[in-house]
């Protein structure tokens, strides 16, 4: 069973006539992601109990007013599972299994949809190719000697290559938008708040947001239906009522006031610039009014990024000392010894380094200077997005200043790594939804629009993004795995 050419609703259909059992769905789906995946390494372990799990949804019937009855999915492997190991691709949790599941995770279950794996990312989502998995080098569909994208590569992947219909990832600094370019998929990253956390490894808590990554934009607003709303074991969840996305999405966007940000479109590569310029006109043609906006204060945002996010993480994996759960050190002699050794061993090298970063930016003669600092750009870069959207529903801006680059490039140069983020970064810091989907092609790889809305309104990016796909054919497009 590949999804390349499926969309949820064929599927749905085929389920509800019996032209197939969820087991086949799922025996399917395991047979196919056995045979991709040998070349994509999307997946970290695949989930045994995926056919008796269909087994069950088959005894008792698919629900034909419950869209994802039956649908397998895959998570990534910082969504926590009772089922499988949850390892955030970190020999620090290579063995552990959860005693609980994720609240996106249980929900998804509810609703009858089927974890068939978890899927690879870069350690604990540091790093922005999926190269710095403890575990392998996930392959972009596109062409394998490229990155995929991160920290969600697997998940993104899993998707483009038809492994799966649909997958959760979660997003940072760009960790599902920025993947979703490279392969030529739609990602989602909604309102902080919009979706539960609870389950989710932490990074950095105040950016960390899971979303949906699927082959087109409706299929996207029907998963985010599913996974948002308030959750009591999450203070950070919002409790604004969750509407249903796919209600107004065939609105179009005539009337729609959509800005460009002049300080997102410098210092790209010639064909992404030409792809947003065509998507600016293509929504022109469709009755959006364009135009010019600016956000001065977006160019801080990788610096301030970094000294927040940093600070976040190195206070989040604190708790992973060698004692209560993960990697612990064999050979330690002294309490001291043990969290030396646990941590060095199981920890890979960028999350080392964003643990030193952080541990400068809090310590007591810098968190002044770089800390307190950063949160004041953040707050200017919340107000920018607060001026723009005081006249505007929508910013339209490249995901990614490039392509997905070849693997082994950049992975020895944290700074360039870092900056691959500029574009998305802006988001996380403000909080609010921005959503990645295909809009060109250069040297036949995909390149990625990003379109960012008001807090709380994911529904606008839908409208405007199914409009986008309804009028052109990118997305329609599949890969010939590995450019062959």
């Amino acid at each position: 069973m590949n999804y390349l050419n499926k969309d949820l609703n064929s599927l749905h259909q085929m389920l509800v006539n019996k032209e197939i059992s969820a087991v086949d769905l799922v025996k399917g789906t395991l047979s196919n992601i056995k045979d991709t995946d040998q070349e994509i390494d999307a997946f970290n372990n695949l989930n045994d109990r995926a056919v008796e799990d269909a087994k069950a949804v088959d005894a008792r019937g698919i629900d034909a007013n419950n869209i994802l009855d039956g649908i397998p999915l895959a998570l990534k492997d910082n969504i926590v599972t009772k089922e499988l190991p949850t390892t955030a691709s970190s020999n620090m949790l290579k063995n552990f299994t959860s005693i609980y599941d994720a609240t996106v995770a249980k929900k998804l279950s509810d609703l009858g949809s089927i974890n068939v794996g978890k899927t690879n990312m870069d350690e604990f989502a540091m790093g922005s190719s999926t190269e710095n998995s403890a575990f392998k080098t996930t392959h972009n569909p596109w062409d394998y000697s490229k990155v995929p994208g991160g920290s969600s590569g697997g998940s993104a992947a899993a998707v483009a290559s038809g492994e799966v219909p649909v997958a959760l990832g979660s997003d940072t600094g760009g960790s599902i938008r920025q993947p979703a370019s490279f392969t030529g998929i739609v990602g989602m990253k909604p309102t902080y708040g919009r979706v539960s956390r609870w389950g989710l490894i932490a990074m950095a808590s105040s950016f960390d947001q899971i979303g949906p990554l699927t082959k087109n934009v409706f299929d996207n607003a029907l998963v985010l239906n599913a996974i948002s709303g308030h959750d009591d074991h999450d203070s950070t969840s919002s409790e604004k009522e969750v509407p249903d996305f796919t209600e107004h999405i065939q609105d179009g966007v005539k009337g729609m006031k959509i800005g460009i940000p002049k300080e997102y479109v410098n210092k790209l590569a010639p064909d992404v610039s030409e792809a947003i310029q065509n998507a600016a006109e293509t929504f022109k043609k469709l009755g959006a009014q364009v135009d010019w906006v600016s956000m001065p204060n977006s160019k801080y945002g990788v610096t301030a990024y970094n000294a927040l996010q940093t600070a976040e993480a190195s206070s989040n994996l604190e708790r992973f000392d060698g004692i209560r759960y993960g990697y612990r050190a064999s050979d330690a002699k002294t309490l001291d010894e043990l969290y030396i050794k646990s941590r060095s061993e199981g920890f890979g090298d960028e999350v080392k380094r964003r643990i030193m970063l952080g541990t400068l930016s809090l310590s007591y003669d810098n968190v002044d200077k770089y800390y307190k600092q950063a949160a004041k750009i953040r707050t200017l870069i919340i107000n920018d997005f607060k001026k723009v959207f005081a006249d505007h529903d929508l910013i339209l801006s490249p995901t990614s200043r490039v392509t997905a680059f070849t693997i082994g490039v950049e992975d020895q140069d944290p700074i360039e790594m870092y900056m691959n983020d500029i574009l998305t970064i802006p988001a996380n810091m403000a909080g609010v939804p921005a959503m990645s989907q295909i809009a060109g092609f250069s040297n036949s790889l995909p390149i990625g629009m990003q379109l960012m809305g008001k807090p709380f309104d994911e529904s606008t990016i839908y409208k405007a993004g199914y409009a986008f796909e309804q009028n052109t054919d990118f997305h329609k497009q599949t890969p010939k795995m590995g450019g062959k």
